[in-house]
């Protein structure tokens, strides 16, 4: 059975609550959040705003990516609540969710490429999972979430 509108919505919401990144640099962690930055030596947060825009000089391409997978997954979070509102198209839900995750794969390479850096993808795997589980049964029957054609 196909999951309704508002358990869609509520995954993924929850999505954007989950480390998309886990970075270990020797004995610190970092984690990639979609609205930021957690540290842990010392404990801060670094907002994706702050990141972007105060801290904009000269970031790598793979880092970058970041911001493209957030926008994407913003794009995937309003379909998902337009289909507990009204009606929710979910190929934009899943292009847009898959758009996200294959964008983290981008810094998790990129990140792994560098001397002492291990990177873990961990959004990758669960929003592809997500896709799978709740919105590949609705790209492949050819409907819309409400059930209609």
């Amino acid at each position: 059975m196909v999951a309704d509108s508002r358990r869609r919505l509520a995954v993924v919401a929850l999505l954007g609550l989950l480390p998309w990144t886990v970075l270990v640099i020797g004995s610190e962690l970092t984690l990639v959040f979609p609205a930021g930055l957690v540290n842990t030596n010392p404990l801060q947060f670094v907002s994706i705003w702050d990141f972007f825009v105060r801290f904009t000089a000269d970031l790598p391409a793979f880092i970058r990516a970041w911001r493209t997978g957030v926008l994407l997954y913003l794009v995937a979070l309003a379909s998902a609540l337009s289909g507990a509102v009204w009606r929710e198209d979910p190929r934009i839900t899943a292009l847009s969710l898959v758009g996200a995750a294959l964008s983290q794969v981008g810094v998790f390479l990129g990140f792994n490429r560098r001397l002492g850096y291990v990177a873990v993808p961990v959004g990758t795997v669960v929003i592809l999972a997500v896709v799978w589980w709740y919105y590949w049964p609705l790209v492949t029957a050819g409907e819309t979430a409400d059930g209609e054609p």
